[in-house]
């Protein structure tokens, strides 16, 4: 195993190094490597080729599992356990970022709504254009914040509605409810948010009356009521901000349109999905009702 690190991380670290830290010899390692490789080793090897081209291919976003997924995908059958070894022996790992959270203001006295989802996330449990969540976060930039609202179809986990503002105001959630409203034409749709003020507006419960949309909201401080937002958000850090500062605001909106529209809604394989996308998903689910 350790000859098969020394190998994998050849162009990285300079081969004696590696021996020397590792603690094997120079002859032993090229002597090993001048070794056919038995049919297992060469499995490994081709698994190996693919998982790194599959997180080139992602810019290093996936863990074992949607790397597992996307093998599948591609025609092989490998372990879960196997993939995540391989993973490892090739350092190609996937990074995960300090996370950014953004509480949004409940001290206000505009009505609340009652907590009509109750935590009731599975996909199963909803039909398309059935329910929403809706949440806000901000993206750090070199022109201090942008702000990011966004609404996600729980059948789907697609994201159905977003906005992009450089000020936490009213219209940034109003610009991405009108979003979903206009791409997905529903009503009647539950709508759950937290109790931010942002929400609970007149404007903002108007709107959601002209659509027939039924409000719910989550408890005080209760993060876990709306956990599919916050899943997505953690997406956002762990798969865009992990490595990336942006320079400008408009850096940011741009990379953002493209990680939602094209990559997350579009062809990131999803856990909870079967590890299909969402646009995939809602293919086959509306194609099956």
């Amino acid at each position: 195993m350790r000859f098969a690190f020394i190998q994998s991380h050849a162009q990285r670290w300079h081969i004696t190094t590696m021996c020397r830290v590792l603690e094997v010899s120079r002859a032993g390692y090229y002597a090993w490597r001048a070794r056919p490789l038995c049919a297992r080793g060469q499995t490994n090897q081709r698994l190996t080729e693919q998982i790194k081209a599959i997180q080139e291919k992602v810019e290093y976003r996936y863990g074992s599992p949607r790397v597992r997924a996307e093998l599948t995908a591609r025609g092989f059958s490998v372990g879960k356990h196997r993939v995540a070894r391989l993973m490892r022996e090739a350092g190609v790992l996937a990074t995960i970022p300090k996370r950014f959270h953004l509480t949004t203001d409940s001290a206000h006295e505009e009505p609340i709504a009652p907590n009509l989802l109750q935590r009731q996330f599975d996909v199963a449990d909803h039909a398309i254009d059935q329910t929403w969540v809706a949440d806000i976060t901000y993206i750090p930039t070199g022109e201090r914040w942008l702000f990011l609202a966004v609404l996600l179809d729980l059948a789907s986990r697609r994201v159905v509605g977003w906005a992009l503002s450089t000020r936490l105001t009213q219209e940034l959630t109003l610009s991405a409810l009108r979003m979903a409203l206009l791409h997905r034409g529903a009503r009647g749709v539950v709508h759950h948010s937290d109790r931010g003020v942002q929400y609970a507006s007149r404007a903002y419960q108007q709107l959601l009356a002209s659509a027939g949309c039924t409000p719910s909201m989550s408890r005080v401080g209760d993060c876990w009521d709306n956990a599919v937002a916050e899943s997505f958000f953690a997406t956002i850090t762990k798969e865009l901000l992990r490595d990336r500062t942006f320079a400008t605001r408009d850096a940011a909106s741009r990379a953002l349109v493209e990680f939602i529209e094209i990559w997350y809604n579009r062809q990131r394989r999803h856990s909870a999905l079967g590890y299909r996308t969402p646009v995939e998903y809602e293919a086959q689910r509306l194609q099956t009702t």
